[in-house]
């Protein structure tokens, strides 16, 4: 298990922004012995996880995308959901996204900008549940507790009387925001997205919290009309 969870903290440290390593460098930042490391990157590479570059430097391998392909293939919503997304961002010129749950952590599955969207597209993978729309929606309809609560700004919510309070409004609206709680100057939208009755998903919006709180009642209203649209064709 040990060995699993180390194999698992190498592939996870390939990132956008940190796309290929080197021996020693991955070393380091995983305080791994120089050794260790690299045989867990040979190995890696001998069974198709990872290749390595004219340089001598290590990437992930194309064979992640396809088991990530298998893995979205399997779920019979999915590929009408990334059409949704795909209209969202068109429809609502922002970042449209699409979330699950994998345990108890919120992951980003899909992400698309529309060119005039007034904020970068975001690459992080893994979100915090507390200070995201999309974990709002994705923990009160799957009835998870956090086990603690993300102070990404001073929005962000601390305390579980805050949570308690934020969830039942979340039920109540069906619809969850999360204004600057998770990057400064940022605001995202996050409406469930159900498949057969069940919540399976929380899709919405990511643009300036400027340009939402301006256009508050009318994103809202066209991010629900979309998804209320799509599911009562699915």
């Amino acid at each position: 298990m040990l060995s699993l969870q180390k194999a698992a903290s190498i592939l996870g440290a390939f990132s956008a922004e940190q796309p290929e390593w080197g021996v020693r460098a991955l070393a380091v930042h995983l305080t791994l012995p120089r050794a260790t490391a690299h045989a867990y990157l040979a190995g890696l590479t001998e069974a198709g996880f990872l290749r390595r570059t004219p340089a001598g430097k290590y990437r992930l391998s194309w064979h992640i995308a396809e088991m990530g392909a298998h893995l979205t293939s399997a779920l019979p919503w999915f590929q009408d959901a990334r059409a949704l997304i795909t209209r969202l961002a068109l429809e609502v010129k922002a970042v449209a996204f699409l979330c699950i749950l994998e345990g108890e952590e919120v992951v980003c599955a899909i992400r698309e900008r529309h060119p005039d969207a007034d904020i970068d597209l975001p690459l992080d993978i893994y979100l915090p549940a507390t200070a995201t729309a999309s974990g709002k929606i994705l923990y009160a309809h799957g009835d998870h507790q956090p086990r603690e609560f993300a102070v990404c700004t001073v929005n962000s919510i601390t305390t579980p009387d805050e949570w308690r309070t934020e969830v039942a409004r979340v039920r109540r609206r069906g619809y969850a925001y999360s204004i600057e709680e998770w990057i400064p100057g940022q605001c995202t939208l996050g409406v469930p997205y159900r498949h057969a009755g069940q919540v399976v998903a929380a899709i919405g919006v990511q643009m300036s919290a400027g340009r939402y709180l301006r256009e508050e009642r009318a994103v809202r209203e066209r991010v629900l009309s979309i998804v209320r649209e799509a599911e009562d064709q699915g």
